[in-house]
């Protein structure tokens, strides 16, 4: 598979329309840069989302009990890095507007320790007429721990674009 992207040293892969989208399927975007996820930021996503289980906010608690030796970050917190990785990674031009259309599949299999930095590749999957003017387009987002084999997350998002 061709590697766009950090390949080519460009930050992002510049798309054209419908056309350029389809011609990036099958196509692996990246990887983008690092971005560290902090206590901070994990404390943040505790606060907001009402989710504060010890295993992510807890520092003291998690050295002593996780099986993970520190605290790590929420799935959904991962899941929505994913925003800011995809306008690193891919930006189109010939649309009037795209919407987030959902999730097809999201997958955790390994845990993002406080502190540590992911950064994320991107795979266009489908790109599908649905009518009415509008496409559906499925990237499959894999993001990585640095110095971690496993991805933290693999999850395909579902867009709808209307063309201009």
């Amino acid at each position: 598979m061709r590697l766009l992207g950090r390949l080519l040293g460009v930050t992002a892969v510049q798309v054209e329309g419908i056309e350029g989208l389809k011609g990036l399927v099958g196509e692996t975007i990246g990887p983008g840069e690092w971005r560290q996820v902090t206590q901070k930021d994990i404390d943040a996503f505790a606060e907001l989302s009402g989710d504060d289980q010890w295993i992510h906010v807890d520092v003291e608690r998690a050295k002593a009990e996780s099986p993970f030796g520190t605290t790590v970050a929420h799935g959904n917190l991962t899941l929505s890095l994913i925003d800011g990785f995809r306008k690193d990674l891919l930006q189109s031009t010939g649309f009037k507007l795209g919407v987030n259309y959902g999730w097809n599949k999201v997958r955790f299999p390994a845990p993002v320790p406080a502190g540590a930095k992911v950064r994320a590749s991107a795979e266009v999957v489908e790109v599908e007429d649905v009518g009415g003017g509008w496409w559906q387009i499925v990237t499959r987002f894999t993001l990585e721990v640095e110095d971690n084999e496993k991805p933290c997350c693999v999850a395909d998002s579902v867009g709808r674009a209307l063309p201009e």
